[in-house]
């Protein structure tokens, strides 16, 4: 799968997105190790600590199905901006795929990133 395949799939997965406080809809794409690709929105709530963020709703989605094993994530925001991951995404990331690349639109150009480069001290036991 392609840079650009996978993030428009990104891209349609922010159609889904639960977004009424913040208005800001991102959407992922996941790639597993066997070429599947799961894909995930934000979805906000009141309780603000209830949000879930749409990259962790990709892996959860790919976790919970018995996937290990991932290439990539893209990331992207309906509005145009770069879709940084926030700190606990990138934690999530460093647990399930620290080895991955990570996919944002950077002023609507395509830029990898290993997640070294984006969590270089991540946590791990």
């Amino acid at each position: 799968m392609t840079n650009q395949e996978l993030i428009k799939m990104a891209h349609d997965a922010y159609e889904n997105a639960y977004a009424p406080y913040s208005h800001f809809y991102v959407g992922a794409a996941l790639l597993t190790a066997q070429g599947k690709v799961y894909k995930g929105c934000n979805i906000e709530n009141a309780s603000y600590g209830a949000t879930n963020c749409a990259e962790r709703t990709a892996i959860y989605k790919a976790v919970s199905e018995g996937e290990r094993e991932f290439c990539k994530i893209a990331v992207v925001a309906k509005d145009g901006s770069t879709a940084f991951p926030c700190g606990i995404c990138l934690q999530v990331m460093n647990e399930f795929m620290p080895n991955a690349e990570v996919l944002l639109e950077v002023n609507g150009e395509i830029k990898s990133f290993s997640l070294k480069q984006l969590l270089p001290y991540g946590f791990q036991l």
